[in-house]
């Protein structure tokens, strides 16, 4: 079985340093133009945090693997799910560190599939699962029983199963992303609209059978799956309308963080639980103090021409390396002076 290990590569670690003038470089051009890659190009990334390795997915072509912070790309293996992963956020890493497995949700291709072995095998999950904008499973359990998902361009339809995914059930239209905290436990967003223009948070702690408002929040792009729950160290982190939330109790209750401006993807962890990353309208803005205070934007790539609600941000903290994209765009890799 082929794996992803990484190259040694040093860097001196310290404390936040965005650079003023940020020196961003495109890793996957050649990538890109070799593999031919379906509508979209590139889609999707995933940093193990551990390790330093960064998976990319090439639209129709599948994952393709780098140890060297992008320097270089090997695609992981011959049989990879068709399609394209879309929504920032859902193709996951165990956020547990416990496994090697990985998730991930695919439009206009393959359903919901797992691998164990990170993205060289995977396994599809029941075909009603296709077409789905972002994901959410049970990652204390190791059959992962309980799932939610939302369909795709289907008015936020959940859908949520019990049996690990072979089989699924409609719960109803109007849903943004949510969270799995175990086998009954699970929180979920209604989607923004004209009609709701102030959401809840919904909570089910009987298996997604009924849900219950747990707090008058406003996940940023809830309507469109945009801005993906993140979980580290037993708590749970929301980007949410003006801030990040947390909760500490599986959505029992929430508190919220310090505030952050024009914010579109996030957070992403750093070197521990109060180092974090937002991807904002104005560029990328850092926290060393647990989402309390921020720094300044720091500007994106030009060649970006801005970011979009498909814009991924990453963070690779062993070797202090970010990464930002957006579906169809290149991969940016910056080096972050010390």
């Amino acid at each position: 079985m082929t794996r992803c290990f990484v190259l040694p590569v040093l860097f001196l670690l310290s404390g936040p340093a965005l650079a003023a003038d940020p020196q961003w470089q495109p890793v996957v051009t050649d990538l890109l133009k070799r593999e031919k890659a379906g509508f979209g190009g590139l889609c999707g990334i995933v940093v193990d945090h551990n390790t330093g390795d960064v998976w990319v997915n090439l639209s129709d072509r599948g994952m393709f693997c780098s140890t060297d912070q992008g320097q270089s790309w090997k695609r992981v293996s011959d049989s990879q799910p068709k399609g394209r992963t879309e929504t920032p956020g859902c193709w996951l890493l165990d956020p547990t560190g416990k496994s090697a497995k990985m998730l991930t949700a695919l439009v206009y291709g393959s359903p919901m599939s797992v691998s164990a072995d990170h993205a060289e095998t995977w396994k599809s999950l029941d075909v009603r699962s296709s077409h789905i904008d972002w994901c959410a499973v049970d990652w204390t359990s190791p059959g992962m029983k309980f799932v939610l998902a939302v369909k795709h361009e289907s008015g936020g339809l959940l859908l949520t199963s019990t049996d690990g995914g072979q089989s699924f059930t409609e719960v109803g239209k109007g849903y943004g992303t949510g969270w799995v905290f175990d086998g009954q436990t699970a929180v979920v967003a209604e989607a923004k609209s004209r009609e709701k223009p102030k959401p809840n948070l919904l909570r089910t702690t009987d298996g997604g059978k009924t849900f219950k408002p747990c707090g008058e929040y406003s996940p940023v792009g809830a309507d469109s799956a945009q801005a993906l729950p993140k979980w580290r160290d037993a708590t749970l982190y929301w980007l949410v309308d003006g801030g990040v939330i947390v909760t500490t109790d599986k959505g029992k209750t929430w508190k919220k963080l310090g505030e952050v401006k024009d914010a579109r993807y996030g957070p992403i962890f750093g070197r521990d639980a109060k180092h974090m990353f937002v991807l904002t309208k104005a560029g990328v803005v850092e926290s060393s103090d647990g989402g309390m205070t921020w720094s300044k934007p720091l500007p994106l790539p030009k060649e970006m021409k801005g970011i979009s609600g498909l814009s991924w941000l990453e963070y690779d903290p062993k070797n202090d390396v970010l990464f930002l994209m957006k579906m169809g765009s290149d991969l940016y890799r910056l080096a972050r002076k010390q």
